[in-house]
C-alpha cells in the first residue's frame, strides 16, 4: 500500500443556497479543489461522491454521471457513495484505498447535499433510522439523540447546561469561518431560553439543514513532494457499523461504532488519542460531541461535558474540538460533511485558518458518523514538510 496525501481542497459557503442546483454546487467545490492542487481536470482519474438521498431531496439519481459531467471531469469512473451522514467520509475512504493500492494516482472524493429545496427534510432525514420499529412509531432524528442524552445524563450526570456550552464554544469557532451557514456567536441563555425540540434538546443543541459541497484531492505521497507542497499524509483510517436501531444496543449512552472506526484508525496511525492535536467529530447534536470524543477516548466516559466547560475542546485547549464549528454553526449538508471536515484538518494543518487556527498542528483527526451512529469512519492525518 502506498502513502496517500491530500494535495488540493475546495468548498463552498453551507446554507440555504436557493439559487444553486445540486451540481453546480458540485462543480464549484471541485473546481476549487482542483486549482488549490494546482491539476488539471484531464489528470483525475475517478472519484468518489457522498450524497445520501438526493433521489428524496432532488428528484435526482444517477449521481455519479451527472456530478463528473458538470465538473467537466467525464469520461472518468466516478462512484456515487451512501452512508447516512458518514456518506462524505466514506467517499474519502473509497479514494484512499484507490490510491493506496496503486490503482490510480489522482482521485477526487467529494460530497454534497442540497436539502432546501422543497423535499420535507424531516422525512428525508428519517430514512438513516431503521424504518420498521423506529420511524413507523414517529421517532425523529432530535428524538433519538434526546434518547442518548437522556441516558447520558442519567449514568453521568450530564446537565443541559453543560450541552449548551458545546453549542456555544462550537459557535464562537463558526463565528471566524466564512462559510459556515451561522457565523455568528451564541451564550448560554440563548441555548438555554431556545425552543425545545426534543427534551432536552432545544433549537441550538441541533445541527441546521445545509446545502453545500466539499471536495479533495488525493494523489500518492511523493507527489505532493514533487509539486512543493506540504505533505498532508492519511496516517490512518477505520470504518465501522453497528445496529441503527437503537433498541438494539446495550447502553444507549454510547456509539459503539465511533470507538471501533477509531481504534482501527489509531492502530493504523500507530498513535494515541493524546497525540491528536485537533478533531473534528459529528456533532449533529450536542451530546453526540460529547460521545463521540469518549467513544475515540480524549475524555473517559461521562467527563467530555465536564471538559468542555473547563476550556479543553476550545481552540486554545489540549484538543481543540470542530473548529470550523461544526455541524452545529458551520452547517450540515449531511453527504458533504465528512469531506468538509477533512478540509477543515488539511487547512489547519498547513496554517491556512486564520482567527481559529491552532498552534503548530501536526495529527488531526476527522470522525464522522451516519443516523445514530449505524455507521463512522474515522481518518487521521498528519502533516510534514
Amino acid at each position: 500500500m502506498r502513502d496517500v496525501a491530500v494535495i488540493g481542497v475546495g468548498m463552498t459557503k453551507f446554507g440555504e443556497l436557493w439559487r444553486s442546483p445540486l451540481r453546480d454546487l458540485f462543480a464549484e467545490a471541485a473546481a476549487d479543489c482542483l486549482t488549490d492542487a494546482g491539476i488539471e481536470r484531464s489528470q483525475v482519474q475517478s472519484a468518489y461522491m457522498g450524497c445520501m438521498t438526493s433521489g428524496l431531496f432532488n428528484g435526482q439519481e444517477h449521481l455519479a454521471a451527472i456530478l463528473t459531467d458538470y465538473a467537466g471531469l467525464s469520461p472518468i469512473s466516478a462512484t456515487r457513495v451512501e452512508s447516512a451522514c458518514a456518506s462524505g467520509g466514506v467517499a474519502f475512504r473509497s479514494a484512499w484505498l484507490e490510491v493506496a493500492s496503486g490503482a490510480s494516482d489522482f482521485v477526487l472524493a467529494g460530497g454534497v447535499e442540497k436539502m432546501n429545496d422543497g423535499a420535507d427534510a424531516t422525512y428525508c432525514l428519517s430514512t438513516a433510522a431503521d424504518q420498521e420499529y423506529e420511524v413507523y412509531h414517529g421517532v425523529t432524528f432530535p428524538g433519538l439523540y434526546a434518547m442518548i442524552a437522556r441516558a447520558h445524563m442519567h449514568k453521568y450526570g450530564t446537565t443541559r447546561e453543560q450541552l449548551a456550552h458545546v453549542a456555544v464554544k462550537s459557535h464562537r469557532n463558526g463565528a471566524q469561518n466564512a462559510r459556515a451557514q451561522f457565523p455568528t456567536e451564541i451564550n448560554l441563555d440563548t441555548v438555554l431560553n431556545a425552543v425545545m425540540v426534543a427534551s432536552p434538546l432545544g433549537l441550538f443543541d441541533c445541527s441546521p439543514v445545509s446545502d453545500g459541497a466539499a471536495a479533495v484531492l488525493l494523489a500518492p505521497a511523493e507527489v505532493a513532494r514533487d509539486l512543493g507542497k506540504p505533505v498532508v499524509k492519511i496516517l490512518g483510517c477505520g470504518h465501522a457499523t453497528d445496529a441503527i436501531a437503537l433498541h438494539d444496543r446495550q447502553d444507549l449512552a454510547s456509539i459503539p461504532a465511533v470507538k471501533a472506526a477509531g481504534d482501527q484508525a489509531y492502530a493504523m496511525a500507530g498513535v494515541k488519542p493524546q497525540d491528536i492535536d485537533l478533531c473534528e467529530v459529528h456533532d449533529c447534536f450536542t451530546i453526540a460531541e460529547l460521545v463521540c470524543l469518549e467513544e475515540l477516548g480524549f475524555f473517559p466516559r461521562g467527563e467530555a461535558a465536564a471538559a468542555t466547560v473547563d476550556g479543553a475542546t476550545g481552540l486554545e485547549g489540549t484538543i481543540p474540538v470542530n473548529t470550523s464549528g461544526g455541524l452545529k454553526s458551520k452547517g450540515h449538508p449531511v453527504g458533504a460533511t465528512g469531506i468538509a471536515q477533512i478540509v477543515e484538518l488539511v487547512e489547519q494543518l498547513t496554517g491556512r485558518s486564520a482567527k481559529r487556527q491552532v498552534k503548530n498542528p501536526r495529527l488531526a483527526m476527522a470522525q464522522n458518523m451516519g443516523g445514530s451512529g449505524g455507521s463512522s469512519t474515522v481518518h487521521i492525518l498528519e502533516v510534514s514538510s
